[in-house]
């Protein structure tokens, strides 16, 4: 059992790097995406729904009498910030980062899929409820996504 714990806290781990990755990924498109109204307001929500998941991770891995990882935290904002850096220099940008979006949310569902199962199997009902509730907010966060790739890409392209 103790392996298995180890992972699970190693997962979360991850997923708090992963959860200050998005935060740097969303934050940095925000600003940029202020042509398209209904995808910087979808955005900004889900900024904050990131941010409430970064908190509500950390109390996951302090229950299991553990810490974040500054390392993975690091990583994950610095991989962030060349993604972001990257799409500055397309003309697209808007097409790309919501291609990119939607993948990066499939990650981070298949991630909590993933945590759920390990916190059922070591017995964390508390946190795998609130790994349950951060599945729903990026499925959801996906679902808004693949809905409205079809009318960003014809509002970029009648910019053209």
């Amino acid at each position: 059992m103790s392996d298995c714990r180890e992972h699970f806290i190693d997962w979360l781990r991850d997923a708090h790097a992963m959860e200050k990755q998005a935060e740097t990924m969303l934050d940095g498109m925000k600003d940029r995406v202020k042509d398209y109204p209904p995808l910087q307001n979808r955005i900004i929500q889900h900024l904050e729904e990131t941010r409430q998941q970064q908190v509500q991770l950390e109390a996951c891995i302090q229950r299991q009498d553990a810490s974040t990882s500054g390392f993975k935290d690091f990583a994950g904002k610095a991989t962030a910030m060349g993604q972001a850096l990257s799409g500055v220099f397309t003309e697209d940008e808007v097409v790309k980062g919501v291609i990119s979006a939607y993948v990066f949310e499939h990650l981070e569902i298949a991630s909590y899929k993933t945590l759920i199962t390990a916190a059922e199997q070591v017995g964390d009902i508390e946190t795998q409820r609130s790994l349950e509730a951060i599945l729903q907010q990026e499925q959801a966060m996906a679902d808004w996504l693949m809905d409205n790739i079809p009318s960003i890409t014809l509002a970029y392209l009648s910019k053209k």
